[in-house]
């Protein structure tokens, strides 16, 4: 994780130049324990501590946090956008596509962009996304192709 999780929320802020509000602090706080939240299941969180709190709250609120770097938006195929507040670093994500759990894994190899396109178009490329689709062990282990199945 990188060292600005450490910091609090206010301070996070102000770090990236934006105003502390309730419901910047409030969304950062709910991803700080790790995950990857859609907008609506933040919604529910942030709801519970600022009732007044509106969907459209939330958009705007996800939208200046990922343009001022705090927060990564990440979109599976065929599911809602994620956000989670590790940034910085690179990394990747595994994907089951039975539950849609999603979990993070280090990036590939070495330093980022840590992998090189067969073609750059003389792009000067700074990261690389790679999303890993597959089943997790208890959707796998439900499924026909499981050795227990057989």
């Amino acid at each position: 994780m990188t060292q600005q999780l450490h910091l609090g929320a206010a301070e996070r802020l102000k770090g990236a130049g934006l105003r502390s509000t309730a419901p910047r602090r409030a969304v950062l706080e709910a991803l700080h324990p790790g995950g990857h939240l859609d907008a609506a299941e933040l919604f529910q969180l942030v709801q519970r501590e600022l009732p007044d709190t509106t969907l459209q709250t939330m958009y705007v609120v996800l939208s200046a946090l990922t343009d001022a770097g705090l927060v990564r938006k990440i979109e599976p195929a065929g599911s809602a956008a994620r956000y989670e507040v590790r940034v910085g670093d690179n990394h990747h994500h595994l994907i089951c596509q039975g539950c849609g759990r999603i979990e993070d894994v280090a990036c590939t190899i070495g330093h980022a962009p840590c992998l090189t396109p067969s073609e750059t178009h003389n792009f000067h490329i700074h990261t690389a996304e790679v999303t890993f689709v597959g089943l997790c062990p208890d959707c796998y282990d439900a499924t026909d192709e499981s050795p227990e199945k057989g």
